[in-house]
């Protein structure tokens, strides 16, 4: 089949990567999706077991600093657009191990720059109809106050912490690339997602999970640290708007308009978890542990996505509420899932899956 496009999407077997790819092999049917993901602990292909027999979806186990690699792919695919997902993004993992962020984050991106830089400028069209999407973080804002400011896309980088430090450096490289190159690259600024198939080190499943199973909720410092939060789709939705109708070279923030304190999210989780198990109201508030706060943790982040919703017409379609009910209810739905994960059982399927090819 002829297809009018041919995408890489980075880390598509990850938490906000597979519903992108879900969303774009369903919706472009004459587009073909390369999902190019390194299956370390956070991808995980169960993640996509309802498209990978479609038509125009690609599933490719590869690591995007292994330039060569990533060469030769350009190549057989003929790529026209990379939606770049792929990266470390744990922020306590960061902190005991910055080298596997710099060198999965920044040299990373910097590979695949390199390669579709190396591909674009051998064909007689060079970069026509081409685009790099990078998405990053609002973590790389730094941090604010308890007031009414916002992150903006014109607000100045100032990372914390070795998470922040390597997503700040990979936009830099890829703000670069369009300067120096003329590549038509967009950088995207989002705050923390939640929804299904999240990996459960992060706060909200791992969260509902402890309360399903009575295990003690860990809040950092006293939970008033705060965060804007997102649901995934919502963001998957963003991600397809930028892609088609952004404008090259621009920035754009994402957010869900919607900041909430940690310990506030944890009430939150345990009244809704505890009512869709049919437990009394208050069951398991004692669950909740305060623990010593996390080296360099930023107060609050908060996005304003004000400049996506103008341009574009983007803004989120879910109220916290809504989103948090219909999470919750997906992980208590698809405990073999999460048993899947939290035992580690999914990576040794798909280590032998893949020594047997």
């Amino acid at each position: 089949m002829e297809y009018k496009k041919r995408i890489i999407i980075t880390g598509g077997a990850g938490f906000i990567g597979s519903h992108v790819v879900r969303r774009f092999v369903n919706n472009y049917p004459m587009y073909h999706i390369i999902n190019l993901d390194k299956l370390t602990y956070a991808g995980n292909l169960a993640n996509l077991k309802d498209i990978e027999d479609k038509p125009n979806y690609t599933f490719v186990k590869a690591d995007i600093c292994d330039f060569p690699k990533i060469m030769e792919l350009m190549k057989t695919y003929q790529v026209d657009g990379i939606i770049h997902l792929a990266a470390e993004s744990h922020v306590d993992r960061s902190i005991k191990d910055p080298f596997t962020f710099a060198q999965t984050n920044v040299l990373g991106t910097l590979s695949l720059l390199q390669a579709a830089k190396n591909y674009w400028e051998s064909l007689s069209e060079r970069y026509e109809g081409k685009r790099f999407y990078h998405i990053s973080t609002d973590e790389v804002y730094g941090a604010l106050d308890f007031d009414d400011t916002l992150f903006t896309e014109s607000t100045k980088y100032d990372p914390h912490s070795p998470y922040s430090a390597s997503k700040a450096s990979s936009d830099h490289f890829v703000r670069a690339f369009h300067d120096t190159y003329g590549m038509p690259t967009i950088v995207t600024n989002c705050s923390n997602n939640y929804g299904p198939y999240q990996f459960p080190e992060k706060l909200i499943p791992l969260f509902i999970n402890n309360i399903r199973h009575r295990k003690p909720l860990p809040v950092y410092g006293k939970g008033e640290n705060v965060r804007d939060w997102l649901f995934v789709e919502d963001h998957a939705r963003a991600i397809d708007t930028i892609f088609h109708h952004g404008k090259v070279a621009e920035t754009y923030n994402i957010g869900g308009f919607n900041e909430w304190k940690n310990i506030d999210i944890i009430k939150v989780l345990i009244k809704t978890t505890d009512r869709l198990l049919g437990r009394p109201e208050g069951a398991d508030d004692d669950l909740i542990t305060f623990v010593t706060d996390r080296k360099g943790h930023d107060l609050r982040y908060a996005i304003d996505s004000t400049k996506l919703k103008k341009e574009l017409g983007w803004e989120p379609s879910l109220q916290f509420e809504e989103g948090i009910e219909k999470t919750v209810q997906w992980y208590l739905d698809n405990q073999e899932w999460m048993d899947n994960v939290t035992s580690g059982d999914y990576q040794k399927y798909y280590e032998e899956m893949y020594q047997n090819r």
